[in-house]
């Protein structure tokens, strides 16, 4: 599947951009992963967001985290993949061109995740390692993970 790409800062998102993408977030981790947490975490407004669309349809979404807001690092978090689209390469896709906009905006720099441990297999293949022990985060087993620039 063919995607289109875009990536803004908060700031320049539209009204309709906005909903997709708080939509998608609550239906994946709120409803789909059955997990009650404040998702509006006062963290959206400094990040840019990279947004995945096949036509309308917001297919898959991260939120770009510039360094020292979450961590002394960059980060992608709020990994999403819109479950009527997934097995397609969507995922894959969108964890590429997250670390590519993170070096576009961020510069060469190390990256930093909080991983969900079923995955660890998943962002390993992009080069991230396994830094921390695994801790729970909303009723979900995490870990830590970075990714060393290159």
């Amino acid at each position: 599947m063919q995607l289109n790409w875009t990536c803004k800062h908060f700031e320049n998102l539209t009204v309709q951009e906005l909903y997709a993408i708080m939509r998608l977030r609550s239906e994946v981790f709120v409803v789909e992963q059955n997990c009650v947490f404040l998702d509006a975490d006062n963290i959206d407004q400094a990040c840019h967001h990279l947004m995945g669309f096949n036509e309308t349809d917001l297919v898959a979404y991260t939120r770009l985290v510039p360094p020292g807001i979450t961590y002394t690092e960059m980060s992608i978090g709020r990994v999403v993949n819109s479950p009527v689209y997934r097995g397609n390469g969507a995922g894959k896709a969108l964890m590429q061109q997250s670390i590519n906009e993170c070096y576009r905006l961020f510069g060469r720099q190390p990256i930093k995740i909080g991983a969900q441990l079923y995955l660890k297999k998943f962002y390993e293949s992009f080069g991230f390692v396994q830094c921390s022990e695994i801790y729970d985060e909303d009723g979900i087993d995490h870990i830590k993970m970075i990714k060393q620039a290159v």
